[in-house]
């Protein structure tokens, strides 16, 4: 099938046929709204505590895909089976990742961990290889996955790379978030029997399941008094970055594939140098430059669809 010349009337509507520039768009639109999540996580986390903070962002969402599947007249599966699975993806992307990554930050640098975290497409290839098998692989898409970390350690620094072996256990979390967003991808793919509306409300209703009474039992969130700032910073992480970004990412998982859409964690790095041009007057240095250059080829690589073999005779 090709991806050109084809019409989508609903961008978030994955059972139309799909257009490979409107799904790298999409691409390009996740990466801005999780890779502006870490803006608002740093406003916010001072006054409202990580879990709390967490608990507010995945129970807003939930909220917010209620009401977006109310307006599609969709509904939430209804099977036991289903919502297993759900609190499992759960896990994968939210639940176990964030709480991980968080956990790493306190004993790694902050650069260090975006490039560690950004490893998740190498592990979507690996995984896919040599477990999985669910889509199409190349060697040019390890290339494409290895030219995008590269990209990404440009932008970031090398320098970045000088603590490297350092503090490994914190090291190791970043990691294991990244495996675990690796293990969302795939497995996300399993919900092509709901819509990518229920998928994502679903696996937020689960997630709050898990981190509201946590939030309750050790951080006493009514205590609280946060500022008009951090609840507003709260507020946009959970619409925004979280519920809609859920929304294009479990479309793209059916249009994009596991890997394409795990390629996104390259482009993170990328929309963080541009807010900082954008809204700090930071410049670009050659070296940002090379690592934006090679971030953008290395997306653009491993969303080359790969053609299926032809049976001898066919």
């Amino acid at each position: 099938m090709r991806l050109t010349n084809v019409k989508v009337s609903d961008p978030l509507n994955a059972s139309a046929k799909p257009v490979l520039i409107v799904e790298l768009a999409l691409l390009g639109l996740l990466a801005l709204l999780w890779g502006s999540s870490y803006f608002f996580i740093k406003v916010a986390v001072p006054e409202i505590p990580p879990v709390t903070l967490i608990a507010i962002r995945v129970t807003v969402a939930a909220l917010f895909l209620l009401a977006v599947l109310s307006w599609r007249k969709d509904r939430l599966p209804r099977d036991a089976r289903t919502w297993r699975m759900l609190l499992l993806q759960s896990v994968f992307n939210s639940t176990a990742a964030w709480t991980l990554l968080a956990w790493g930050q306190q004993y790694v640098d902050s650069g260090l961990a975006s490039v560690l975290n950004s490893t998740s497409p190498i592990f979507v290839f690996l995984f896919t290889v040599f477990i999985t098998r669910h889509e199409a692989t190349s060697g040019l898409k390890l290339f494409g996955a290895c030219l995008g970390l590269f990209g990404v350690t440009m932008i970031v620094g090398v320098d970045a790379l000088a603590g490297l072996g350092q503090q490994v256990a914190g090291q190791l979390a970043a990691i294991a978030g990244a495996v675990l967003y690796a293990c969302a991808a795939i497995y996300g793919k399993r919900f092509a029997h709901i819509s990518a509306t229920a998928t994502a409300a679903g696996t937020m209703i689960c997630a709050a399941m898990v981190l509201v009474p946590a939030s309750l039992m050790l951080e006493h969130p009514w205590t609280l008094s946060p500022s008009v700032k951090a609840v507003a910073a709260a507020s946009v992480l959970s619409v925004l970055c979280t519920a809609c970004a859920l929304l294009i990412y479990f479309r793209l998982l059916r249009t994009l594939g596991s890997m394409g859409t795990a390629s996104q964690a390259y482009l993170r790095a990328g929309f963080g140098v541009a807010l900082g041009v954008v809204f700090l007057g930071e410049h670009i240095t050659p070296v940002i430059g090379l690592g934006l250059v090679a971030a953008i080829i290395g997306v653009a690589v491993i969303n080359i669809p790969v053609r299926a073999k032809r049976a001898p005779g066919v």
